[in-house]
């Protein structure tokens, strides 16, 4: 299990609406030590309290104001891609002035993980996973519908390992 960590922040930096959040230095080693993996015992939080000298009331405190202000998407497992359910990286050619408005929509959808613009024709990339192969088609359909724009289907083909995790500094 894991922490994944990340401001989602505008694509756009000059649309911010508020203050940059800067993690205080508990935040951050909680973040940095725990973003590629929990403790598997039946007390977790417990025991990152317990390492980073906190209470475990105050570490659940810090992952649910954290979780709230968008600092973190998820606490939870990361699995091998197609080992349980299915998942696919989309893409999808948003028109520049669309572009927040449609990657707000897409991360309101529980079944992505992260999203990202990208300098190229197709400007907006995300990852899918859902239990069922089935439910990930409904997901990706929704989607089409709801922004109204084709969504690019690329299925997993070959596997390589990327190290997600990544140090944070502010």
């Amino acid at each position: 299990m894991a922490i994944s960590a990340h401001c989602r922040q505008p694509l756009d930096p000059s649309a911010q609406s508020g203050p940059k959040y800067c993690l205080n230095n508990l935040e951050r080693r909680l973040l940095n030590l725990y973003q590629r993996g929990l403790p598997l015992t039946p007390t977790p939080f417990a025991d990152i309290a317990r390492q980073l000298g906190a209470s475990e009331a105050l570490v659940l405190q810090i992952l649910g104001r954290l979780q709230e202000a968008g600092i973190i998407s998820r606490i939870g497992p990361v699995f091998k891609p197609q080992r349980i359910g299915a998942c696919t990286l989309a893409a999808m050619q948003v028109p520049a002035g669309e572009l927040e408005r449609v990657a707000a929509m897409i991360n309101r959808y529980p079944e992505v993980n992260h999203n990202y613009e990208r300098e190229d024709e197709f400007n907006l990339w995300f990852v899918v996973t859902a239990p069922s192969q089935a439910h990930l088609d409904d997901t990706l359909g929704r989607m089409e519908r709801e922004t109204g724009l084709p969504i690019l289907n690329l299925p997993l083909i070959e596997q390589f390992h990327i190290d997600l995790g990544f140090p944070l500094w502010c």
